[in-house]
């Protein structure tokens, strides 16, 4: 029995490194990275990816979903550090603005036919606006920020600043996002 739960912790720990693998490659290279640096990057066989990602949608899908997840986990635990609400909401919106500016090449892949791409969206809604919610009223019970902002808005406008940023090197879209974070703050 503790055999078979090794097995699967290391398969769980095998998966994790493959994402962390394609999602540093996607970043590097675009989605349409070989398979083959990805395996290299991962130090694994190109099998071993195909044994957990059969198709290359399969592990688009999977690196989406797992950033997704850290990005969710990740709002509470800036919160439960204590501090200013509003720090913990600006450090949050730094990491969605990391994942919206990384993605080369996925926003076309998500926009594409492919049925694996087809929910994404919504569960990058349905995962992210309530983390950003919570946050959001953290930051206004605290009296950090002026209430009445709306999560999906400020997360909309956060990307609607980080687009183009990957084509324009001197446009920094951190900067831009900063001093929407800012604009937030409760007159004093």
């Amino acid at each position: 029995m503790v055999e078979g739960a090794k097995k699967r912790s290391d398969a769980r720990r095998n998966e994790q490194t493959l994402l962390e693998a394609a999602a540093a490659a996607f970043v590097e290279s675009g989605v349409d990275v070989h398979v083959r640096a990805i395996a290299e990057r991962a130090g694994v066989g190109v099998g071993t990816i195909y044994r957990h990602f059969p198709t290359r949608a399969d592990l688009i899908v999977a690196v989406y979903q797992h950033q997704v997840e850290a990005c969710a986990e990740a709002g509470p635990a800036l919160l439960a550090e204590g501090g200013s609400p509003h720090a913990a909401l600006g450090r949050w919106i730094d990491m969605f603005v990391d994942f919206l500016v990384t993605k080369h090449g996925m926003a076309a892949a998500l926009r594409s036919d492919d049925a694996a791409f087809q929910k994404l969206h919504a569960y990058f809604i349905g995962r992210l606006e309530p983390v950003c919610a919570q946050l959001l009223a953290a930051a206004t019970e605290a009296g950090e920020i002026r209430p009445g902002t709306v999560p999906l808005e400020l997360m909309m406008g956060v990307g609607n600043l980080c687009i183009g940023s990957e084509n324009n090197p001197i446009y920094n879209a951190r900067n831009m996002v900063h001093l929407l974070i800012a604009g937030l703050a409760a007159d004093r």
